[in-house]
């Protein structure tokens, strides 16, 4: 299996890390700081052609493979990892209308989102669920031709900030995760609102937060598919966020290797640079295999997604040591760059905190062992 990059990715590639270099690392300390959302960044993003990679042309995408988008999204997330998860919780509420949505639905939704006309938030986690699809109590009642919705979904990436939401609810009780269902809700519907907004360690400008839907009006058109779709809805999306989100992973890790290496070259201790003790390059040698296998890892299972072959179980690895990698490079950054590796203003702090997201976000590690395990014992 050859994972060397085509001219046409490495140009991507390229253009994509250029554009990150100038236009979102200048900002993302300030954003860090200062918690608030970078619209900005995201209408950037849509004016280079970053938030439809993987859509078809016909739609306002690029046509492009899971793969490219992985090495955009790599990119963006050496520079801004706030920036890198807004991109990723779009693309993924526009998945799903691409996936399950109506030539109507893809006309009118998908190919604003694609352009990056308007943005999109994906509401499936509840205070009581989190990867427990099974416990979401949000309820749709159909009544006529209009659906009424009730719920609260919290820990929601892009919330208040989202003009289009795909909320996941239940249709029937009686069905379990069977009778769960999935619906286009516009930020202006009557009844939706803005609840708690989170104040994070790490991603701090993602605008984590809860929507509240209180007697909130749909058309019956606005659902995804049909009734009892949600939970396909839900697994095929979460397996594909688990993808990009291992790029975000590769792209800390990548950053921090790469403020490391830069460091211990013009660092000097007891009369020598710090890139001569065996110590220092120990570290630097398993922070650079680390990230190339944890790139290794996100390119396979992205590669599966266009074969339309069955990649549960490689999203998870991936998903699983990308978001430890990172950790574990962001920690050894901070230990290579010492005192300095505390302070606020050096970037290898920012990434330890947004690394730790990684870990948490799209299921946590103990969930993706989870998966990982059933899916080897079931061979």
């Amino acid at each position: 299996m050859d994972f060397t990059l085509s001219d046409k990715q490495k140009e991507l590639r390229d253009r994509s890390r250029e554009f990150a270099t100038k236009e979102l690392a200048p900002k993302a300390r300030e954003i860090d700081e200062t918690a608030k959302f970078p619209r900005d960044n995201f209408t950037e993003m849509a004016n280079h052609g970053f938030l439809g990679i993987p859509f078809p042309i016909d739609y306002g995408g690029s046509g492009l493979d899971v793969p490219s988008y992985c090495i955009v999204l790599e990119e963006i997330a050496k520079a801004c990892g706030t920036t890198a998860i807004i991109n990723l919780s779009h693309v993924l509420t526009a998945t799903s209308i691409h996936l399950f949505g109506n030539k109507n639905q893809k006309k009118f939704y998908l190919a604003s989102m694609a352009k990056g006309e308007s943005l999109g938030a994906f509401a499936m986690t509840e205070s009581t669920g989190g990867s427990d699809v099974g416990a979401i109590k949000t309820e749709a009642r159909l009544e006529e031709d209009q659906y009424t919705i009730n719920g609260e979904k919290s820990f929601i990436t892009n919330a208040g900030q989202a003009d289009y939401n795909i909320i996941i609810a239940s249709t029937d009780k009686t069905k379990g995760i069977k009778g769960l269902s999935s619906f286009i809700v516009e930020k202006d519907r009557e009844g939706l609102s803005l609840g708690k907004v989170e104040d994070l360690s790490g991603m701090r400008g993602i605008s984590l937060g809860q929507i509240i839907l209180s007697n909130c009006c749909i058309p019956r058109e606005n659902i995804l598919g049909n009734e009892g779709d949600g939970i396909k809805v839900a697994l095929s999306c979460i397996d594909r966020g688990r993808i990009a989100l291992s790029s975000i992973g590769v792209g800390i890790a990548q950053a921090a290797l790469d403020a490391s290496l830069a460091y211990s070259l013009k660092r000097s201790q007891f009369g020598k640079s710090l890139s001569e003790f065996q110590a220092i390059q120990f570290m630097i040698a398993d922070m650079a295999t680390e990230t190339e296998a944890a790139r290794l890892l996100t390119y396979r299972a992205a590669s599966l997604v266009d074969k339309e072959s069955r990649f549960t179980k490689e999203a998870s690895m991936a998903k699983l040591y990308s978001s430890e990698v990172a950790m574990r490079s962001a920690l050894k950054a901070v230990q290579i760059h010492g005192g300095y590796g505390l302070v606020k203003s050096c970037p290898v702090e920012r990434y330890m905190r947004d690394a730790k997201v990684l870990a948490i976000g799209e299921g946590t590690s103990e969930i993706q062992r989870m998966i990982i395990a059933r899916s080897l014992f079931k061979a």
